[in-house]
């Protein structure tokens, strides 16, 4: 009896002690991949950069984007009258909304 409870103890103790080993080997293959930023855009999106860009080429000056929302890009800027807005649709070119 004495045998079966060593061999038994024995088991699960090597049962336990491969668990902390198993769960690296599942995720792997997460080693090779860069890492995932939280302020990733797709590439179909409108960048601020691309919107400012397109802004300051439009005659504003001092132009820097002020809201960014899941449909539109908001930069606002100076231009020859005083303060004024572009809104840009968030989609691929940035397309002018409202001048």
């Amino acid at each position: 009896m004495t045998h079966f409870i060593t061999k038994a103890s024995f088991a699960a103790l090597i049962a336990l002690a491969s668990i902390p080993f198993a769960t690296p080997n599942a995720s792997a293959s997460e080693w090779g991949r860069p890492p995932v930023h939280v302020q990733h855009r797709p590439m179909h999106a409108c960048s601020p950069v691309q919107a400012v860009q397109k802004a300051r080429w439009s005659g504003l000056r001092s132009a820097r984007v002020t809201n960014v929302t899941p449909r539109r890009v908001v930069v606002s800027g100076r231009d020859h009258r005083g303060w004024d807005q572009m809104v840009f649709a968030n989609v691929r070119s940035c397309p002018v909304i409202r001048r």
